[in-house]
């Protein structure tokens, strides 16, 4: 794949994940709204999911889509450097394969697995 390729598979996951976390905190927004309008007070409901469990999983979910989204702006940034592909810490090129499933990832798999 050519730099410019690279880049723009980037840039597209980035913004997929960019996505994801708008309407990660938009759950979470709406989770909030209805704790604090008072309109599910379904915390001793036995056929209900507590507002406090969906105000976990919320959270839970914007997290990971923060954090993906952080992790990919620096993917982006190693690749217009020239840096994207290479282990940060044993400086051999991360297998193509790797990052095809985890386009993010720093480490090689060796280094990964001794973390």
């Amino acid at each position: 794949m050519t730099p410019d390729a690279l880049i723009a598979d980037l840039h597209d996951r980035l913004v997929a994940a960019q996505e994801r976390e708008r309407r990660a905190a938009a759950q979470l927004a709406e989770v909030r709204r209805l704790q604090a309008g008072g309109e599910s007070d379904d915390e001793h409901d036995p056929e209900g999911v507590p507002v406090s469990f969906e105000w976990s999983k919320a959270a839970a979910v914007l997290e990971a889509a923060q954090a993906e989204r952080v992790a990919l702006e620096d993917a982006v940034r190693r690749a217009r450097l020239g840096t994207y592909g290479i282990c940060a810490r044993c400086g051999r090129p991360i297998d193509p394969r790797r990052l095809a499933v985890r386009p993010a990832a720093t480490l090689c798999i060796d280094c990964a697995q001794r973390s």
